[in-house]
């Protein structure tokens, strides 16, 4: 594969820093646009977006916390987009728009594009799916998908459960029993919610995992949950990606 780091421009024209990967073969493949959790645009979300490269697919993270500053650290990026409350959902759309429109401009790209999301992009990535017109979407333990942030909390997202009828492509969540956001309920919820809408859907729920359960480099990594997890990503995304 190669990989490395590329500049996008985002949403209103916007310079982004991005990271891809993409395999050298010349065979015809999907793209997945990876959005990082809230913690920031880190070596663990490159990792992943190299792993989506080895199993095929050419794969871009755009880091977006990049208005905070060029030559700014990653961590300090994150601060910075965590002390003004957050990066705007309409800003989050914009961005994966132009992240998705490099993958489909690259050579042997197929056309057909998915997210994937953890923590923060978990939700983010719904959000993309009820926004624009893609071909899968993944919301790993997305929270505030069905409630919003509570007042004290430091970032203000609010819930997207109105745009559920949106929602243009299959939808596959990985969630943990023992979260609290999203909570079990809360997924059950949605889960309702998108049944009633007739979406196309399905959801995991692992016992013995809370939240970032995926996170290799956290304690909240849960090896059972997540190998079973990579499983049922690659499956999904071979279902609806493949040319």
């Amino acid at each position: 594969m190669w990989a490395g780091t590329v500049t996008i421009n985002g949403h209103e024209g916007a310079e982004l820093e991005a990271y891809l990967a993409r395999p050298l073969s010349d065979r015809p493949r999907g793209g997945v646009v990876v959005i990082h959790h809230l913690p920031g645009y880190d070596e663990a979300t490159k990792e992943i977006t190299r792993k989506f490269a080895a199993h095929g697919y050419a794969a871009i993270c755009p880091n977006l916390f990049s208005r905070e500053g060029k030559g700014v650290s990653p961590d300090d990026q994150a601060a910075a987009a965590r002390a003004k409350g957050g990066v705007p959902d309409e800003q989050v759309v914009g961005d994966v728009a132009a992240a998705a429109a490099h993958l489909n401009s690259l050579d042997h790209a197929n056309g057909k594009i998915g997210v994937i999301g953890y923590c923060s992009g978990g939700r983010q990535a719904f959000l993309v799916a009820c926004s624009l017109q893609i071909d899968a979407a993944v919301d790993c333990y997305g929270g505030f998908v069905v409630n919003s942030t509570p007042p004290d909390f430091p970032v203000k997202m609010t819930s997207l459960l109105s745009k559920a009828p949106d929602l243009s492509c299959p939808l596959l969540g990985l969630f943990g029993a023992e979260d609290t956001a999203p909570s079990p309920e809360e997924v059950n919820t949605l889960a309702a919610e998108l049944g009633k809408l007739g979406k196309q859907f399905e959801f995991h729920t692992y016992p013995n995992a809370g939240h970032a359960f995926f996170a290799v480099d956290r304690n909240s990594y849960r090896p059972e949950a997540a190998v079973d997890g990579w499983k049922k990503v690659f499956d999904f995304f071979g279902r609806h990606l493949s040319a």
